[in-house]
This record gives structure tokens, sequence and C-alpha cells, in this order.
């Protein structure tokens, strides 16, 4: 989820940035932005990326120097990007499976061990103490999971039923 995140504050940086070319100027090419993703993620493997390189990236992404807009749109959002990419997990890093989690709510509900599995746990406690609120709980999620009302507490299912 986190690299989803990452994704779309990289698009939104990238509207910003070509948000000041002219019309009649040719789109960013395909290799461009796959050179500039690949020198943020290298970039902020050291925990912070800082102005300077997001600048450098910008700059070879828009392949001219950047205007004064530009510029200012990269100091105010630069530490959202830099932030989004260095807490950034790799591709498919966390993700949870639906037909696991109805699988434990199904098997082990009155435990609330679905409830661990999806990242809630307060949730899960209350529900280990309680018995799964008497098999009641248990059987809402049994239903929640199913319809796909109860997601994962970071996000979507990675893989669904």
């Amino acid at each position: 989820m986190r690299y989803i995140k990452f994704l779309f504050v990289s698009l939104g940086f990238l509207v910003v940035l070509t948000s000041a070319t002219p019309a009649s100027k040719s789109p960013i090419p395909a290799e461009r932005i796959k050179t500039a993703t690949t020198a943020l993620d290298i970039a902020a493997k050291d925990g912070k990326v800082t102005y300077q390189e997001l600048k450098s990236i910008a700059t070879d992404l828009k392949g001219t120097k950047l205007s004064l807009k530009e510029k200012i749109a990269l100091r105010i959002f630069g530490k959202k990007i830099s932030s989004k990419a260095t807490t950034a997990p790799p591709f498919g890093d966390g993700g949870k499976s639906q037909v696991i989690a109805l699988i434990l709510c199904a098997l082990v509900g009155g435990l609330g061990i679905h409830r661990f599995y999806l990242g809630y746990t307060w949730q899960g406690i209350v529900q280990l103490l309680t018995l799964g609120g008497c098999g009641i709980w248990a059987l809402i999620d049994l239903i929640r999971i199913i319809t796909g009302s109860l997601e994962p507490k970071n996000g979507p299912y990675e893989k669904t039923l």
C-alpha cells in the first residue's frame, strides 16, 4: 500500500513539474520516468532525500532547467515526496490476503486471530478475551471479510477472493 501511495505522490510530483511546460512540448518519455523513479529510490536508500537530490532528479526528468514555479513546488512538496520515498516498502511487502483472513475467521474466529492478522491488535485482544463476543462478533467479521468491508489496517487486500 505504501508503494502505491509513493507512486501517487510521484505522479503528483510529475504533474506539478509538467504543469509549467507549454502544451506544445512532447510528453516525457517513459524511459526518463523510469530513470527518475530509479534515481529517487536510490536517493531514498539512506533514509533521507535532500532538496538538491530532488532538484537534480526533477531537472533530469524534465530535460531542462526548472522554472521558479517548479522550484517553489519542489520546496513545498519535497518533504512529502522524500518521506513517501523513504517509507515505501518494496512492492508486495506486507500485503494481506482476503482468503487467509477468511480462513482464519472461519476456523478460529472466536479467538480473534484474524484481527491480529489484519493489524487490529487491540480488537484481537478483546475478541480473544470475550471469545469473539460469544461468536456473534466473529460471525459479523466473517460476513464483513466475505463482502470486503473489513480490510487490513494498512490498506486494501493485496489478494482478494
